[in-house]
Parts: C-alpha cells; sequence; structure tokens
C-alpha cells in the first residue's frame, strides 16, 4: 500500500496478480545437501582497534565548543535554581555544592568570545555563592 499526497490510497498488491506475474515459487531440491562451509581467509588481527580507540579521544574542532556550552548551560540552571531557592527562603546545600562542583570542572579551549561569555557566567555564579558565605577556588 502506497500513501499519495493527495490524499488517495493506492494498493500495489491486487488478488489474482501477484501469482500471474511472479511466476514459479521458490522451493528448496531436496536431492542436494548442503556441504560444510570452508573458511576462506585467516582471522584478521584486532591490532586496528587500538587506532580507532585513540582517534575517539582525540576532540575535533567543534568538541570544545559544545563542551564549553554545556558548561555554560549548566552553570545557569545552577543560577536558576538557586534563585528559586532564594526566592522559596532557603537556599539548598546540594545546589550550592553543585555549582561549586560546576565551576571547578576543566576548562577546554574555545574560541575567546565564547570564552568570555562562560568567565562571565562563571564570575555571576560566584558573586552569588559569595553572597551566601560560600568561596570556591579559583
Amino acid at each position: 500500500m502506497r500513501i499519495d499526497g493527495t490524499g488517495r490510497i493506492i494498493t500495489t498488491n491486487r488478488p489474482g496478480a501477484a501469482g500471474k506475474a511472479s511466476g514459479e515459487a521458490f522451493r528448496l531440491d531436496g536431492g542436494q545437501t548442503a556441504g560444510r562451509a570452508t573458511q576462506t581467509s585467516a582471522p584478521i588481527a584486532a591490532g586496528g582497534i587500538d587506532a580507532l580507540l585513540a582517534l575517539q579521544a582525540v576532540d575535533d574542532a567543534t568538541t570544545g565548543r559544545r563542551k564549553a556550552v554545556k558548561r555554560a548551560n549548566l552553570l545557569l540552571d545552577a543560577l536558576e535554581d538557586i534563585r528559586a531557592d532564594l526566592l522559596a527562603g532557603q537556599v539548598s546545600e546540594g545546589r550550592l555544592n553543585r555549582a561549586i562542583a560546576l565551576l571547578q570542572q576543566a576548562k577546554g579551549q574555545v574560541d575567546p568570545e565564547l570564552e568570555a561569555v562562560v568567565a562571565d557566567i562563571e564570575l555571576r555564579v560566584r558573586v552569588e555563592l559569595a553572597k551566601l558565605g560560600r568561596f570556591p577556588p579559583l
């Protein structure tokens, strides 16, 4: 069955037409026995796997940018959570610890403009933590 773009449905398997067009049905020959398959080549060594794993470990040009954007988004989420806790009247210790852990994550080499934006977000998180009496290491 095929659905046409105009809303019509066209059936492609009409009764009676399939038997006429297809010819003889598939069947196995009962007289022949299947022989055992023989190995045609030697097994390939797994030495290429090391090279593939090494290539996967190397970051490409977009990986650093993607990590920086993800880290900035996580920092902004932490700020939002702290703000919500402040509005509720009590800041959770877990949220503060999460913000500190995000600040301590390793930074990658990215373009200077994105790095400046992330640095501004980090500064804002540090200011909010300092207001609450928490001073994470630089």
